[in-house]
This record gives structure tokens, C-alpha cells and sequence, in this order.
């Protein structure tokens, strides 16, 4: 299977169902059997879940990507070896990070139903204009690149964590803020967005937010 293939959303399904690590091997960059090169997509869609990693409170060490030919299987079991040891030094996901897991559950679901308008936003502007690798970790290293992931998609997923959590019951901000290590004037930001759009209603009895 083309490494192309491995859609951001696999990526989240899998560390939603337990996975402590994520390894995504894939054939040499410039050297893909189809004309797509498959295997920068796959670079791409690595990055970018690694930023949201970090976004969520995961070590974005726990997803590695590596490019091989089909020859190389011993190279392939250094590479898992060594990941391998690295994750389980890392701790069980969620909580070496301080989470609990039902915390964990709620931002990786979060993230999960973003992934459509991620791909969006990384098809229309967070394209890599030259093809290697060089580029594409200068390019997703850049401060340029940062601040448009934080413009784009970084408060998107932020209110997608606020929906999530009003989805199982009402909450106040300051719970809102204190699940999500969120301030408490971004979560206030967010929720006004979010009450204009028609997502999120306020309850005068409750004293809280809910779902509209």
C-alpha cells in the first residue's frame, strides 16, 4: 500500500484507540512507483499531526515517519527498534502527559472531526511548493508556517474541544478552561464564535454553556 495513503484521520484513530506510538514507513522520497508520490503526502499529513500533537498536550514523539526501499529490512528493524524503545520510554500516551483518559478521548475525537477541514486548509495553503524533505521540514519548521496553522486550523480545533466537551453535558467557562488548560479569555473568545454561529447556546438557570 502506497505510504499516500495514510490519512491524517488514521493517524488519530489510532492513538484514539490506545496506540502509545504510531510508526508510518514508506518508500525512498523521489523514488515513488507512481507518479503522485505518495510519500510526501504522507510527510505532509505526519507534520501536521504532530503539530496538532503538541496542540493537544501529546509528544509529537510518539509518531515517526522513515523512507526505505523494500530491500532494506534491516534497516526497517533498526527503525522500529529504536522507536519502539523511545515510546516506551515516553510512558503510556495520556497519562506521561498528564492526561486522563477521558481528557484524552475528548481532544483526539476533537481533532478527529477537524480532519476534514484540515485537508482543506493543507490543500489550499499548506502545500510544500518543492518536493523534499529538506523543504518540507524547513517549510513546517518556519515561523510563517506556524502562525498560519494558528490562524487556520489551531483555534478551529480548539472550539471543536469545546463542542466535544458541551456534547456530554453544560459546562462554565471556567470548567471549559480548566479541562482544556485553556485561558480562560480564549476559551470566552472562542465560545463567542461559536454562540454567533449557532453552536453553543447560553443556560440562565444553569449559569453555564450547552449545546444549541
Amino acid at each position: 500500500m502506497c505510504s499516500g495513503r495514510v490519512d491524517l484521520e488514521f493517524l488519530l484513530k489510532a492513538f484514539l484507540n490506545g496506540q502509545d506510538g504510531v510508526f508510518v514507513g514508506g518508500c525512498k522520497l523521489d523514488e515513488c512507483n507512481y507518479i503522485t508520490h505518495g510519500n510526501y503526502d504522507a510527510l505532509s499529513n505526519v507534520h501536521l499531526c504532530k503539530k496538532i500533537m503538541q496542540h493537544i498536550g501529546l509528544d509529537p514523539e510518539r509518531l515517526r515517519i522513515e523512507f526505505m526501499s523494500g530491500a532494506d529490512g534491516a534497516l526497517l528493524a533498526d527503525y522500529t527498534d529504536d522507536f519502539s524503545r523511545n515510546v516506551k520510554a515516553l510512558g503510556p500516551i495520556g497519562k506521561a502527559e498528564g492526561l486522563s483518559g477521558e481528557e484524552l478521548k475528548t481532544k483526539l475525537e476533537a481533532a478527529r472531526k477537524l480532519v476534514p477541514y484540515i485537508k482543506l486548509v493543507e490543500r489550499e495553503r499548506l502545500r510544500v511548493p518543492v518536493k523534499s524533505k529538506a523543504e518540507y521540514e524547513k517549510f513546517f519548521a518556519s515561523d510563517a508556517t506556524n502562525r498560519l496553522i494558528e490562524e487556520l486550523i489551531t483555534d478551529k480545533l480548539s472550539i471543536s474541544e469545546i463542542l466535544q466537551l458541551l456534547s456530554k453535558k453544560p459546562l462554565s467557562t471556567g470548567d471549559i478552561s480548566s479541562v482544556l488548560d485553556l485561558n480562560p479569555s480564549a476559551v470566552a473568545r472562542h465560545i463567542g464564535v461559536s454562540t454567533r454561529q449557532g453552536l453553543i447556546q447560553y443556560d440562565e438557570n444553569g449559569k453555564c454553556y450547552a449545546l444549541a
